[in-house]
């Protein structure tokens, strides 16, 4: 079995836009399983479709972007704005993790514009910390779990916060950067698969386009490491968590 890449953002697109680069050079360059996450269906992101077509759209576009990379797409099923950490959300995210047994996990930056994406980095890292643990959702009366607990806690990095900076406007400086210049179309190609969230940006953030967005804000992180185009990360290293950085090892840091 090759290892395997897991991204766990709040909303379809998230992935795409943060951290679409590096999983399509660990899949093109070193055979890894790629699996993007949504912890939602971006439910609530339209002026034109309700609720329940929109997350159907979603979806679709999810499942395509994912494809794009020979990768494959879960969706949580979460409600838009609405993500919290509690304990039937660590769970679910728990099974996620049991399910596709990553070595390197993704999530948002704890420290981000939206709470669904700082909701979100709290729940995988705490999902990450119980997926290993036998007693979390085994060994208790009525358990049934299909999946068994991870071997150990995978590697866990945030990516970027939208535009580099907390909720006060302060910069939030990479720990390091991975060099994407040579997948920045395939990139873009997942981004633009996310046709209805173009449409809801341009509607409710004034963001005209969402793939110029993302562009530029590669260059930024590009520049900053004299490269084209590059994408940001921090590693958690908390007490368990592992040390090393795998990513570095595999595909260099600028």
């Amino acid at each position: 079995m090759p290892p395997t890449a897991l991204a766990v953002l709040a909303h379809p697109d998230d992935a795409e836009f943060l951290c679409a680069g590096t999983l399509a050079r660990l899949g093109n360059e070193h055979g890894w399983s790629i699996h993007l996450a949504s912890m939602t269906a971006g439910d609530c992101g339209s002026a034109e479709y309700g609720p329940d077509e929109l997350s159907r759209l979603r979806r679709a576009e999810g499942a395509a972007a994912a494809a794009a990379v020979g990768g494959h797409y879960h969706c949580v099923g979460e409600l838009d704005l609405r993500v919290v950490y509690d304990a039937r959300t660590v769970e679910q995210v728990t099974r996620l993790l049991n399910k596709v047994r990553p070595q390197v996990v993704f999530t948002h930056s704890p420290d981000d514009y939206h709470m669904d994406h700082e909701q979100t980095s709290k729940v995988v890292r705490g999902a990450m910390f119980a997926a290993p643990i036998p007693n979390f959702l085994h060994n208790r009366p009525g358990a049934a779990e299909k999946d068994p607990p991870l071997d150990k806690i995978p590697h866990l990095y945030y990516c970027d916060p939208v535009e580099g900076k907390d909720a006060f406007g302060n910069p939030i400086p990479a720990g390091f950067r991975v060099d994407i210049g040579g997948v920045i179309d395939l990139k873009a190609k997942m981004l633009g698969a996310h046709e209805t969230q173009k449409a809801w940006l341009r509607h409710h953030h004034g963001v005209d386009e969402l793939v110029d967005s993302m562009r530029a804000w590669a260059a930024t992180q590009g520049k900053a490491a004299g490269v084209r185009y590059a994408e940001g990360f921090r590693q958690h290293l908390g007490h368990s968590y592992p040390q090393n950085n795998i990513l570095a090892e595999l595909l260099g840091k600028v």
